[in-house]
């Protein structure tokens, strides 16, 4: 997918950059949302803020609130209680004007199949008293070759495209994008992380519901994990839950006439925190300091002429981290 234009362009620099954002302005802000079906409490007490210009990703398993929480913020489901600020709008009575600055990709779309793709952009462009232009969109999902194909003929990463433009047609500030690339192949996501990319250059708000965590590490400058209606954390990607501090593993192997003993001890070396193991060559060295682990052997590698095949420093991902802090609320 194509670089976004527009006439102006404020850059906007990721939270993991070190920069920051302004924290008194924001698109979004939370106060003690709760919504309850019956006996059910599916939001209980949730706060929560997201950033002007930032891409935000919203994490949990079915059943945790979410999509009941998305709904409030995008003005089709009332909560119980709470206060809710959506680009300075309660989206429950922001009307038009709180309409037109924002844009909505579902899961599903309800776009008429028997429209061309032409044809449906029009449409929703026709919504809006600023929008990008129907080449523009088309050309920012690479739908240049399906223009005049109806949305019945389409495949469904094709659809998931029309959705994604369809969902920019007003050029909105806020975007909300659920499960954007379900149904793509490889490249066509990493096109698509391209121009969700391209959309924070401008400016906009992103607030992301994905599946796929190496979506959400790829794009988010901050991530929140909800479980039973309740963030229970949020932070970047790279930190959330404590990533950033968690034990890293080293492995490597060790040629056939190297005993492990031969190795440094590294358990006994100061800071290092160290356990290493070993099963026939292949060495595990579980550490919080892996760059003293790697200074330590490396060294000790090079000054015997001995090499670590296979090396590999790993720590846990994020989808490790989410599974770990939603199985410990259930």
């Amino acid at each position: 997918m194509h670089a976004i234009k527009d006439e102006v362009v404020t850059p906007v620099c990721r939270a993991s950059d070190g920069i920051g954002y302004n924290d008194s302005v924001h698109a979004i802000e939370i106060k003690e949302l709760f919504k309850s079906y019956g006996d059910l409490k599916a939001v209980n007490g949730l706060d929560l803020t997201v950033r002007t210009g930032e891409v935000f990703c919203f994490l949990g398993p079915n059943g945790a609130g979410k999509t009941t929480t998305v709904e409030i913020l995008e003005g089709y489901r009332k909560r119980d209680s709470g206060t809710v600020s959506v680009l300075g709008y309660d989206p429950e009575n922001g009307g038009r004007a709180f309409r037109e600055r924002i844009g909505i990709m579902l899961q599903e779309s309800g776009i008429q199949t028997q429209l061309s793709v032409r044809e449906a952009l029009d449409l929703y462009r026709s919504y809006y008293s600023h929008p990008r232009s129907t080449m523009e969109l088309i050309e920012m999902v690479e739908l240049n070759g399906s223009v005049d194909v109806r949305v019945e003929a389409l495949s469904g990463g094709q659809r998931r495209r029309l959705d994604l433009a369809l969902a920019l047609a007003g050029d909105p500030e806020l975007v909300f994008l659920d499960e954007p690339t379900t149904g793509f192949d490889p490249a066509a996501r990493r096109n698509a992380w391209h121009t969700i990319d391209g959309l924070r250059s401008l400016g906009k708000t992103i607030f992301l519901t994905t599946h796929y965590m190496d979506e959400a590490q790829a794009l988010a400058d901050r991530v929140a994990v909800i479980s039973d209606g309740q963030i229970v954390a949020l932070d970047t990607p790279d930190r959330i839950g404590g990533r950033n501090t968690t034990t890293s593993t080293i492995r490597f192997l060790l040629p056939s006439s190297i005993s492990v003993n031969d190795l440094p001890t590294l358990s006994n070396m100061e800071h290092l925190d160290a356990d290493m193991s070993a099963e026939g060559e292949s060495v595990t060295i579980h550490t919080s300091r892996p760059d003293l682990a790697l200074y330590v052997l490396t060294s000790w590698s090079v000054g015997k002429n001995i090499e670590l095949s296979g090396l590999t420093v790993s720590r846990p991902t994020l989808e490790d981290i989410y599974l770990e802090l939603t199985e410990e609320n259930n």
